[in-house]
């Protein structure tokens, strides 16, 4: 018997572009070598591969693996009493300001070793592995200093070492102005974030670089000196955009080719075209807007009507999206923006790897990785359907369980 596999008996959702979730209610699925060789009717699966072993899906449903394409899972300590904070009545912005936010994590995280960043990021890696996910992106953005900023894409990169899960990286060293530099944005730029992205792209750190484009971040001709350095260093950009306000972040991003613009609720249809004329993905962040109790929701419709990509991610963090389930930002998706069912999870395969420039995964097709997941489910609605319940039955890594 030859070294691969026949995956059949059950529906097959490729995510390809076309019908509905590329459906194939009775489909087969071939993998070898970590690669999907071929997928299509079950009735129809060459004779080159009748060698192969065959494993039945007994009726259930395989699509694509999942992929989280915004996280922040690498920090140190808390923000419990900020949640508290805001239940009372403290806006995001206000709690910010007032020394909390971003820079509150500043300190746990610069005091903790690598090894702790590591230890205390695993668990959140294995709650998003449980229900499918075998790839995600981790952002720095915690240290704001060089140290930290390179020790936070160091531990992201060991993640990778230690758990079946491919880790892409991301500098965000634009996340916040530290207390040592209030008041001093453009100085912090040229002292910490500069130097620390040329030394972690020098020691293989850095798969992208991102910003936050803010009122209580970095205007947008600060983003463009970051923006610049990464273009000389041959780095893809993304931006934090349009969350709380409308600075023109998704355009600067759009003007730079970025992979994606995050948040984006404050976004305006300028700013949808600039996205939608340079293939820049949208990416939709659910959890933040439950969590910090926001009312502005992103213009899917917009979006939509300019055939922008839209990507779906947790934006785990410790403060405005304490979250780990990818399901459920599929469910938050649907139920609070009113996407579809097929664009929340065309928003965690297909797009969500246009978002991280990766184009070997996020589809069930020849030539793609065999990162596939087998649900317990009937109707691929069924996974963005569900509040608090994973179905998923199996998590297949390049076709290893």
């Amino acid at each position: 018997m030859q070294d691969g596999t026949i995956f059949a008996g059950g529906a097959v959702a490729t995510m390809g572009q076309g019908s509905a979730y590329g459906l194939i209610p009775d489909g087969a699925v071939v993998t070898q070598h970590g690669q999907v060789l071929w997928v299509g009717p079950a009735s129809g699966v060459p004779s080159d591969y009748d060698a192969f072993k065959t494993v039945s899906l007994d009726g259930r449903l395989m699509t694509p693996a999942l992929i989280d394409c915004h996280t922040h899972v690498v920090f140190g300590g808390d923000r419990a009493r900020e949640f508290e904070m805001r239940l009372e009545g403290a806006s995001y912005e206000e709690v910010a300001r007032a020394g909390g936010g971003i820079v509150s994590t500043v300190k746990a995280t610069r005091s903790a070793s690598l090894e702790a960043l590591v230890q205390t990021a695993l668990p959140r890696v294995d709650a998003m592995i449980a229900e499918g996910v075998t790839t995600i992106e981790i952002k720095s953005g915690y240290g704001l200093d060089i140290t930290t900023e390179m020790n936070m894409l160091r531990a992201a990169r060991k993640i990778a070492t230690l758990r079946p899960i491919t880790v892409v990286t991301t500098f965000l060293g634009a996340h916040a102005t530290p207390p040592e530099y209030k008041d001093h944005d453009d100085a912090y730029i040229d002292d910490v974030v500069i130097p620390a992205l040329r030394a972690a792209h020098a020691e293989g750190l850095v798969d992208a670089v991102d910003g936050f484009c803010e009122g209580i971040a970095f205007q947008p001709h600060q983003i463009a000196r970051v923006f610049e350095v990464a273009k000389g260093l041959g780095l893809p950009v993304k931006l934090h955009a349009e969350q709380l306000s409308n600075l023109g972040g998704a355009r600067l991003a759009a003007a730079y080719g970025a992979l994606s613009a995050d948040h984006i609720e404050y976004l305006d249809e300028g700013g949808v075209i600039a996205m939608a004329n340079a293939g820049t993905v949208g990416v939709i962040l659910p959890g933040a807007f439950y969590t910090l109790r926001e009312t502005q929701q992103p213009p899917i419709e917009l979006l939509r009507a300019h055939s922008v990509p839209m990507a779906l991610a947790t934006d785990c963090n410790p403060g405005s999206s304490p979250m780990t389930s990818l399901l459920l930002a599929m469910n938050m998706g649907c139920t609070l923006f009113r996407m579809t069912p097929e664009e929340a999870l065309a928003g965690v395969t297909r797009n969500a790897a246009l978002a991280l420039g990766m184009h070997d995964r996020g589809e069930i097709a020849a030539g793609r990785r065999a990162d596939l997941t087998i649900w317990d489910v009937s109707h691929p609605a069924e996974l963005a359907y569900r509040i608090g319940f994973n179905p998923l039955h199996t998590r297949l890594f390049g076709d290893t369980p």
